[in-house]
């Protein structure tokens, strides 16, 4: 019965030419869909040439005062894009680029802004700039093109990125290269001769620098003590001036009350003359400390020597007065008769007295006017402060011991006969008191110097022995620098002791960097501009994008080859081929009642024997459809097909496959199952996986594709194309036959239930008149 049905299908498609052109056609068009659609994805992305895309450069450039080197990034992309023919580049103005992409004359454009090239170098300072590209696009005008514009967009920006470190390490190799030249000629030998002369010159200055330092501290470490000793001798000096100020207090109050009488007038002469003698050591002990200041401040220790200069100067008057009563007291002696046994050796007496106050006079003078010219001295010459000194320390001996010639010989010849001049010597202690508080307040004055002086060495010893370390460690580091420059210079002329580790490894360090200068500048900033190449691995490679793309539209084409089956031939037997089949004439007899399928079953024509019987011609047509298309792909198109019999078997069993749920869907409910196939072409060209990895696809239609036939034939022919993992191949295809189940089961078995209801919805259809 399935043969018989076959057999009449074929006659009547054969019977005239315009039967065997629409047979033709039939197998013919889903093909020419097929490679239409894959030549003209052939090489989309080779053909971008026609693309116009603009540059408008308006890059200043950059040149930097520590490098004089003119840097113009804008100037080294269009030349780089003027040999690169990725795409139409147009080369105008930035407004003329702009207004293009507007008006759709270009697809894109570049423009490279004024300060690119300044903001690339900012790479170099702490406050970096990113450099940017403007780039405009106008996305309306193809849906692909924006793409294709932006991998133009993205491979300058790459040419700028390689180009900018290329021209840095170009620049650095350079420089480097010069020098090592500069290096090895004659002037830098002399050069570098000059410099390890200077720099031993510099070292040993650093070294004696250091040790004068440390010297100096210690001298102030010294210095130190003498202030802190003489601070106290000060302190000491003070109190004492105080207890003889009391003291002359009291002799002045007992010499007055006692004038008339005069026996207390010689202790009061004692106390007076002890109380200079004391003066003299806290002058001497100010001397100490106005010299020792002159480290501090010249001008200090001149004012407080030119003040005891003064002061010793005004206490002159107080051995005038001195020698003035004992004057008086002689011409009163020498009015005393001649026969006074005590008169000649008063007289003398007083005579030595008065000699030898006039010598501790002239001491006193001599030594004030030492202390002015030594005030005025240290002003000028510092180095002859000392002698002055020690001239003044000797003076100060002098007087006091004059002093003391003039005690002693008091208290043992005269003494005894001026106690009756008690008011004179109230007098002089009076002065001596004036002297004492003059000299007593100098030497509080002092005494806050050396509190100064004694804290203020402290800090500068301190800071003084900072400072010889940091000089030490300078001429250390010089002198290691002189070693590394010998050594470096040895080891560049070859002279080197071949045993001598270090001069090996400097020798080994100058050779690499000297292989590196005179290298190939280019092609080591090129390699540092991109140190990272990408060697492409291929697995199961593909020629080109059209043989990637062909198993997509072909498994495409061959569905709608099987929808323009079931729209161009008839799915149902009419009753008069059932009739001739049956060998009933050209009618079934009318016991077999209204014109349907099944209605012949009485007579041995089942239904399946109509599903198979009308099926045969489609399966037949669809595999020369399925054969045409494979064929002209590997052919005719050149698709890439390592296993050719694989693709043809993948095409043949698609074609099956395809036209059988296609005329299922068909038979069972008419026109309606026509538009649920179209449904599905929909559904399987979004969500196949042939276009888009179906990761980035909708969660929906990742949850669809194993259920859909397109994935397993595409997936099938790409194993047969490019080379199978394991049993890909054989598995694709099984998935892919597993869908002739369903398919069958609705044609016939599911196919009963329906087929009043599609008859029932085909009459309402055709009562409307325009279904």
């Amino acid at each position: 019965m399935i043969w018989g049905i076959f057999k009449r299908d074929m006659c009547h498609a054969t019977r005239n030419v315009i039967a065997v052109i629409v047979s033709m056609g039939l197998v013919v068009v889903p093909a020419l869909y097929a490679w239409f659609n894959i030549a003209a994805s052939w090489d989309p992305y080779g053909n971008t040439k026609a693309l116009k895309v603009a540059v408008a450069n308006n890059d200043k450039g950059y040149k930097s005062d520590l490098i004089p080197v003119r840097v113009n990034v804008g100037e080294t992309i269009i030349s780089t894009l003027h040999a690169n023919d990725q795409l139409d580049w147009q080369f105008v103005k930035s407004d003329k680029a702009i207004d293009g992409v507007k008006s759709g004359e270009y697809y894109a454009a570049i423009v490279i802004p004024k300060g690119f090239s300044a903001d690339m170098m900012t790479l170099f300072s702490p406050d970096i700039k990113h450099a940017q590209l403007k780039y405009y696009l106008n996305e309306k005008i193809n849906p692909i093109a924006p793409h294709i514009t932006d991998q133009g967009a993205t491979t300058v920006v790459n040419t700028i990125d390689k180009t900018f470190a290329k021209t840095i390490a170009q620049v650095g190799l350079d420089l480097a290269s010069s020098i090592l030249h500069y290096s090895q000629s004659p002037q830098m030998a002399e050069y570098m001769r000059n410099l390890n002369g200077n720099l031993t010159t510099t070292a040993d200055t650093l070294s004696g620098a250091s040790q004068q330092v440390t010297s100096y501290s210690q001298l102030l470490g010294s210095a130190n003590d003498i202030v802190d000793s003489t601070g106290k001798l000060l302190a000491s000096a003070t109190k004492a001036g105080k207890q003889a100020q009391n003291a002359l207090k009291q002799g002045k109050s007992g010499a007055t009350s006692l004038t008339s009488a005069g026996a207390n007038v010689t202790s009061s002469v004692n106390t007076a003359l002890d109380q200079v003698s004391g003066a003299f050591d806290q002058v001497a002990a100010k001397v100490n400390k106005a010299f020792d200041a002159i480290g501090k401040g010249s001008d200090t220790a001149a004012s407080q020597l030119a003040t005891l200069s003064e002061q010793i100067s005004s206490g002159e008057s107080l051995y005038d007065t001195y020698i003035t009563s004992l004057n008086h007291m002689r011409e009163s002696v020498e009015q005393l008769p001649d026969s006074d046994s005590a008169k000649q050796a008063l007289l003398e007496a007083i005579d030595r007295e008065i000699t030898l106050l006039e010598a501790a006079k002239g001491d006193s003078q001599k030594l004030a006017q030492q202390l002015k010219d030594a005030s005025t001295q240290v002003t000028q010459d510092t180095a002859a402060a000392e002698s002055s000194r020690k001239e003044i320390l000797n003076r100060i001996t002098s007087a006091k011991q004059s002093i003391s010639n003039v005690r002693d010989d008091y208290a043992t010849n005269v003494k005894p006969k001026i106690d009756a001049l008690a008011s004179t010597v109230s007098t002089l202690i009076s002065q001596t008191d004036s002297m004492i508080t003059q000299l007593s307040g100098t030497a509080d004055g002092l005494d806050d110097v050396t509190g100064d002086v004694g804290t203020n060495v402290t800090s500068i010893r301190s800071t003084l022995g900072a400072i010889a370390k940091k000089l030490d460690s300078s001429a250390a580091t010089v002198k290691e620098l002189i070693t590394k420059l010998e050594t470096d210079g040895n080891a560049g002329d070859g002279n080197s002791d071949g045993g001598d580790g270090d001069n090996d490894a400097d020798s080994g360090e100058s050779d690499e960097l000297r292989a590196l200068a005179t290298a190939n500048a280019s092609t080591l900033s090129t390699l540092i501009s991109a140190p990272v190449a990408l060697h492409r691995v291929s697995v199961y490679p593909i020629a080109n994008y059209g043989s990637a793309m062909a198993p997509f539209y072909t498994i495409l084409s061959i569905w709608v080859g099987a929808i323009i089956l079931c729209a161009m031939l008839k799915v149902t037997i009419s009753d008069r081929e059932k009739a001739h089949v049956l060998g009933l004439g050209d009618t079934l007899p009318r016991i077999a009642g209204p014109s349907g399928p099944g209605n012949a079953s009485r007579w041995g024509l089942r239904l399946d024997h109509e599903y198979f019987g009308r099926y045969a011609i489609f399966a037949l047509l669809a595999l020369l459809q399925g054969t045409l298309v494979c064929l002209g792909d590997t052919y005719f198109l050149g698709v890439q097909a390592n296993h050719a019999l694989q693709f043809l078997a993948v095409g043949w069993l698609a074609a099956l496959v395809f036209s059988n749920i296609v005329y299922t869907l068909t038979v069972s409910f008419g026109d309606i199952g026509k538009a649920v196939a179209v449904v599905l072409l929909v559904m399987q060209v979004a969500g196949s996986g042939g276009t888009f990895p179906i990761e980035t696809l909708p969660k929906f239609f990742q949850m669809l594709y194993p259920f859909l036939p397109f994935p397993h034939a595409i997936d099938a022919m790409h194993a047969a194309m490019a080379g199978s993992y394991g049993n890909e191949y054989l598995l694709d295809m099984v998935y892919l036959a597993l869908f002739l189940i369903p398919s069958l089961l609705l044609g016939l078995m599911l196919r009963k239930p329906v087929i009043r209801l599609n008859n029932w919805v085909s009459r309402n259809l055709e009562s409307t008149k325009v279904m």
